[in-house]
């Protein structure tokens, strides 16, 4: 059974914090550092590197997607702050 992760990173230049969603965290985390690698420019316009500050599993990618939203609904640093449910 596949497991998804939603994620909150931030950056340790500019403290500034992204959410997502992935099916592997380690490759995506990767993939957020890598500066050749062109999938989130959010990322990529604000230097890191970017460390995992909050991380939840969920047990579909409609739930992981479902979560990412209201986090960034609710804003990242507000939801930080009373860090919510998981799936």
């Amino acid at each position: 059974m596949a497991v998804f992760w939603v994620y909150i990173l931030q950056s340790q230049t500019s403290g500034r914090f992204y959410c997502g969603q992935t099916d592997d965290l380690v490759r995506r985390l990767r993939e957020h550092n890598d500066p050749h690698y062109q999938g989130s420019k959010t990322t990529k316009r604000f230097k890191g590197p970017w460390i995992v500050v909050w991380n939840r599993t969920c047990s579909t990618r409609a739930k992981a997607m479902e979560l990412e939203t209201h986090i960034k609904k609710r804003g990242i640093k507000r939801f930080l702050s009373g860090v919510g449910d998981g799936c």
